[in-house]
């Protein structure tokens, strides 16, 4: 079983969301770009979530479009051992330095995990964190099949609330 490494961090000092994935699966390895299974829903998810369909735009163009909507990627896992795709295959897991990414996010106010294995990681490496909030939101993956399109994308425009200019509260 090899060792897969996730990409680095796409994130600037204007960054409001952060997203964290678990690991890039063998689509996203493969192409060398973060979800590029052709069925993971998360440029559609995410596209929701800022206003923007995304989904056609070519990948450069996906990361600046997010950028520019103030949100940013990475994975919480840094490396790990995994035969396939799915989760609960990953073993040997060595974390990225969430902590250190956030702290270094001066407008930062969500940490949103995309699925349950990040939110585990995640929570675990972000437990004082108190100006930011750690949402977790149904996965993205294909594989992730127990509720609709829709019911996910309900969650996912939860973000909104986040990336608004002046947040309510």
């Amino acid at each position: 079983m090899s060792r897969k490494a996730s990409f680095p961090p796409v994130a600037s000092s204007a960054t409001r969301v952060l997203v964290l994935g678990s690991l890039p699966g063998e689509a996203s390895l493969a192409a060398g770009r973060y979800y590029a299974h052709p069925l993971n829903q998360f440029w559609r998810l995410i596209g929701g979530a800022i206003g923007r369909d995304i989904a056609a735009l070519d990948y450069d163009a996906r990361l600046a479009a997010l950028v520019t909507a103030g949100v940013g990627l990475w994975d919480t896992i840094g490396s790990a051992r995994r035969r396939g795709s799915l989760d609960g295959a990953i073993r040997d897991v060595e974390a990225n330095p969430l902590a250190t990414l956030v702290a270094g996010l001066p407008n930062l106010r969500c940490v949103a995990f995309n699925g349950a294995t990040a939110a585990r990681i995640g929570r675990r490496a972000l437990v004082e964190r108190d100006r930011v909030a750690l949402v977790q939101l149904p996965s993205s993956s294909p594989a992730y099949c127990s509720i609709t399109f829709a019911q996910k994308q309900a969650e996912w425009l939860k973000l909104r609330d986040f990336l608004a200019e002046n947040p309510p509260g």
